[in-house]
Protein backbone atom coordinates (compact mmCIF):
# COMPACT_ATOMS: atom_id res chain seq x y z
CA UNK A 1 0.00 0.00 0.00
CA UNK A 2 1.31 3.43 -0.94
CA UNK A 3 0.04 6.60 0.67
CA UNK A 4 0.33 10.04 -0.87
CA UNK A 5 -0.53 12.99 1.34
CA UNK A 6 -1.11 16.49 0.03
CA UNK A 7 -2.66 19.81 0.97
CA UNK A 8 -0.08 21.16 3.36
CA UNK A 9 1.38 24.62 3.09
CA UNK A 10 1.70 27.97 4.75
CA UNK A 11 -1.41 29.42 6.37
CA UNK A 12 -2.04 32.33 8.68
CA UNK A 13 -3.31 31.81 12.21
CA UNK A 14 -7.06 31.36 12.14
CA UNK A 15 -6.97 29.94 8.64
CA UNK A 16 -8.00 26.55 7.32
CA UNK A 17 -6.46 23.75 5.35
CA UNK A 18 -7.73 20.47 4.02
CA UNK A 19 -5.30 17.61 3.84
CA UNK A 20 -5.84 14.63 1.57
CA UNK A 21 -4.24 11.22 1.51
CA UNK A 22 -4.75 8.75 -1.29
CA UNK A 23 -4.08 5.06 -0.77
CA UNK A 24 -3.02 2.99 -3.75
CA UNK A 25 -1.78 -0.49 -4.46
CA UNK A 26 -3.30 -3.44 -2.65
CA UNK A 27 -6.32 -1.95 -0.90
CA UNK A 28 -7.98 -3.88 1.90
CA UNK A 29 -11.69 -3.56 2.35
CA UNK A 30 -11.41 -3.38 6.13
CA UNK A 31 -8.98 -0.75 7.26
CA UNK A 32 -8.46 2.23 9.48
CA UNK A 33 -7.01 5.43 8.10
CA UNK A 34 -5.66 8.13 10.31
CA UNK A 35 -3.75 11.35 10.56
CA UNK A 36 -0.78 11.95 12.80
CA UNK A 37 1.57 14.87 13.16
CA UNK A 38 5.11 15.34 14.34
CA UNK A 39 7.30 18.27 15.24
CA UNK A 40 11.10 18.01 15.55
CA UNK A 41 12.15 16.55 18.86
CA UNK A 42 8.74 15.18 19.71
CA UNK A 43 6.99 11.90 19.15
CA UNK A 44 4.48 11.48 16.41
CA UNK A 45 1.00 12.01 17.81
CA UNK A 46 -2.39 10.83 16.69
CA UNK A 47 -4.88 13.45 15.56
CA UNK A 48 -7.78 11.33 14.40
CA UNK A 49 -8.66 8.04 12.75
CA UNK A 50 -11.58 6.68 10.80
CA UNK A 51 -12.61 3.12 10.04
CA UNK A 52 -13.79 1.86 6.68
CA UNK A 53 -17.36 2.09 8.01
CA UNK A 54 -16.88 5.69 9.09
CA UNK A 55 -16.39 5.34 12.82
CA UNK A 56 -14.15 8.16 13.98
CA UNK A 57 -11.82 8.61 16.90
CA UNK A 58 -10.22 11.89 17.89
CA UNK A 59 -7.26 12.46 20.11
CA UNK A 60 -7.23 15.57 22.25
CA UNK A 61 -5.06 17.26 19.61
CA UNK A 62 -7.81 16.86 17.03
CA UNK A 63 -10.93 17.61 18.99
CA UNK A 64 -12.94 20.68 18.16
CA UNK A 65 -11.04 22.21 15.25
CA UNK A 66 -10.24 19.20 13.07
CA UNK A 67 -12.54 16.82 11.21
CA UNK A 68 -11.59 13.56 9.57
CA UNK A 69 -13.56 12.02 6.74
CA UNK A 70 -13.02 9.54 3.94
CA UNK A 71 -14.19 8.54 0.50
CA UNK A 72 -13.91 4.79 0.10
CA UNK A 73 -14.49 4.94 -3.66
CA UNK A 74 -11.45 7.17 -3.99
CA UNK A 75 -9.45 5.40 -1.24
CA UNK A 76 -8.89 8.82 0.22
CA UNK A 77 -8.92 10.20 3.73
CA UNK A 78 -9.24 13.90 4.49
CA UNK A 79 -8.43 16.12 7.41
CA UNK A 80 -10.22 19.44 7.55
CA UNK A 81 -8.34 21.79 9.85
CA UNK A 82 -9.95 25.01 10.97
CA UNK A 83 -8.88 27.92 13.15
CA UNK A 84 -5.27 26.86 12.82
CA UNK A 85 -2.78 27.95 15.44
CA UNK A 86 1.01 28.29 15.32
CA UNK A 87 1.29 25.22 17.54
CA UNK A 88 -0.36 23.19 14.78
CA UNK A 89 2.82 23.61 12.74
CA UNK A 90 4.10 20.11 12.03
CA UNK A 91 4.56 17.46 9.42
CA UNK A 92 1.27 15.63 9.01
CA UNK A 93 1.32 11.95 8.18
CA UNK A 94 -1.30 9.62 6.86
CA UNK A 95 -1.56 6.13 8.33
CA UNK A 96 -3.28 3.01 6.98
CA UNK A 97 -3.92 0.09 9.30
CA UNK A 98 -4.96 -3.40 8.24
CA UNK A 99 -4.97 -6.78 9.92
CA UNK A 100 -1.30 -7.53 9.28
CA UNK A 101 0.23 -4.16 10.02
CA UNK A 102 0.25 -0.52 9.07
CA UNK A 103 1.62 1.78 6.40
CA UNK A 104 2.80 5.38 6.42
CA UNK A 105 2.90 8.13 3.87
CA UNK A 106 5.75 10.62 3.56
CA UNK A 107 3.97 13.47 5.21
CA UNK A 108 2.98 16.96 4.26
CA UNK A 109 4.25 20.07 6.02
CA UNK A 110 1.80 22.49 7.57
CA UNK A 111 3.17 25.82 8.71
CA UNK A 112 0.94 28.23 10.61
CA UNK A 113 2.51 31.64 10.74
CA UNK A 114 1.74 35.26 10.09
Amino acid sequence: VQLQASGGGLVQPGGSLRLSCVASGRIFRSNIMGWYRQVPGKERELIASITSDDRTTYADSGKGRFAISRDNFKNTVYLQMNNLKPEDTAVYYCNYVVYHGDYWGRGTLVTVSS
